[in-house]
């Protein structure tokens, strides 16, 4: 339920206190449960407060909106038609409660991911699909470079990257450790291979993701690391194109 502190206001030298949630709520339930002590039962406040918060109302505005009859009350005229505003607000209140209630427990909305590639993203997306049925996932893919700054830019809520730096705007987890992969053609003389040494790849044509790519980073760095120098390097923008590059024989292809 909504709860309001009074609003005050400064106006031509008077101190004007505007109608609030908890005297709506207070007259509201007063006139569904047909008294203040009912009311104050149904609200968990005790009646005084209830009956005060009935009687600013009143005052404030210079009307009434109950008869009272000892301990029974009845709806004036005007607390009828009050009451009826009321019923809206009450109705109103309740879908905001609802529709809040939903967010937070992930049964309706939407999550945006941003991820390097696929493969992991998809067993996710089946995992929270599968937990969070009402939830409308989409995805949208690029390197790390670029989902990371989807994620700063708010264009995505949670992003999927191979590698990131420590951030103290981001909480980050681990989800999985996955090593570096060498492809190649059938025919080509290291496919029989089990493993390959990286200093076999000195003077080799390598088909790489674009510069932003961490796959190509963290590729790059043990390269360097090792004093492998490859030969020419075929830039290409996304995991798949590496893939029908190298089937086109272009040259070696590296994804995680």
């Amino acid at each position: 339920m909504l709860v309001a502190a009074h609003s005050i206001f400064f106006s031509r030298g008077f101190i004007l206190r505007q109608i609030t949630f908890t005297q709506i709520r207070s007259f509201h339930a007063v006139a569904q449960e047909g008294g203040f002590t009912a009311a104050s039962r149904v609200l968990r406040v005790g009646q005084p407060t209830i009956t005060s918060q009935v009687r600013a109302l009143e005052e404030y505005y210079g009307i009434e909106l109950f008869f009272r009859r000892g301990r029974r009350v009845e709806l004036t005229p005007l607390g009828q038609e009050f009451y009826a505003v009321t019923t809206r607000l009450d109705t109103m209140e309740r879908e905001a409660e609802e529709l809040l209630d939903a967010a937070g427990n992930f049964r309706t909305g939407s999550l945006r991911i941003g991820a390097v590639g696929p493969y992991h993203v998809t067993e996710m997306l089946a995992a929270t699909h599968a937990r969070y049925p009402g939830l409308e996932l989409s995805v949208q893919t690029g390197n790390s470079q670029a989902m990371l700054k989807a994620l700063l830019d708010f264009r995505v809520d949670v992003a999927v990257l191979s590698q990131i730096k420590d951030d103290s705007r981001l909480w980050s987890t681990t989800f999985a450790k996955e090593p570096l992969v060498l492809f190649v053609l059938k025919t080509h003389p290291l496919a029989q291979r089990e493993a390959v040494r990286l200093e076999e790849l000195s003077g080799q044509t390598l088909v790489l993701r674009e510069p932003g790519s961490t796959t190509r980073q963290a590729f790059e760095q043990a390269l360097q690391q090792a004093k492998i120098t490859p030969g020419a390097i075929w830039e290409i923008g996304s995991r798949e194109a590496v893939w029908m590059a190298v089937l086109k024989g272009l040259g070696l292809g590296v994804v995680v």
